[in-house]
């Protein structure tokens, strides 16, 4: 199991959740994960490039998801198993392909991605967190990350919804406890740089 240290300063860790991306790291996704001790991506990257953006805001974790099939994807695992603070944390792109009991190993988190489809969800004391998709926008589901903030009276997850431009749910952003959707510079594309 990894441990993972903080980077901010006094408080509880912050956690920012991507995924989804498929070669396309928005600006507002930059911007909604300013600030976080650490980065999961659970999934459908598209590109190392993506990954390397991402670290600079913070330290990364990410697994593999099933349309990360290049030479630089072969080193991520398809399972991450994680401690931060006290909060053990399983990452694993699709749900449906986790085999192992995760409440029985004493699993506090369980972040997925793949449906698209942001959730937070308590089942039995364990927190379900799929960010939802941070990339293209895929019918009308919104583009979103999430924040994990994970305190000494247990871990909680928030959907940050970003302000983008397209079909579905508009270019309004959807404020959520104090995130404001704040557009940062050129967002990092499959075939590298800023847009």
């Amino acid at each position: 199991m990894q441990r993972i240290g903080r980077r901010r300063g006094a408080g509880s860790p912050l956690v920012g959740v991507i995924s989804d991306t498929h070669g396309l790291l928005r600006p507002e996704a930059v911007a909604a994960l300013a600030g976080v001790d650490t980065i999961v991506h659970a999934g459908d990257i598209g590109s190392a490039e993506i990954l390397d953006a991402l670290r600079r805001i913070a330290p990364v974790i990410a697994v593999r998801g099933n349309n990360d099939r290049d030479a630089w994807a072969a080193a991520l695992p398809e399972i991450a198993r994680l401690e931060i603070g006290e909060t053990r944390i399983w990452v694993v792109h699709d749900l449906k392909e986790l085999a192992e009991d995760p409440a029985s190993a004493g699993v506090g988190v369980v972040i997925s991605g793949h449906s698209h489809r942001p959730r937070v969800e308590r089942r039995a004391g364990l927190l379900l967190l799929n960010p939802g998709s941070a990339g293209p926008r895929r019918f009308s589901l919104p583009v979103a990350v999430a924040r994990l903030h994970l305190a000494p009276a247990g871990p909680r997850a928030e959907i940050v919804e970003l302000a983008v431009a397209g079909p579905g749910r508009g270019s309004r952003p959807t404020r959520r406890r104090g995130l404001d959707g704040a557009r940062g510079t050129g967002a990092v594309s499959a075939r590298g740089g800023a847009r």
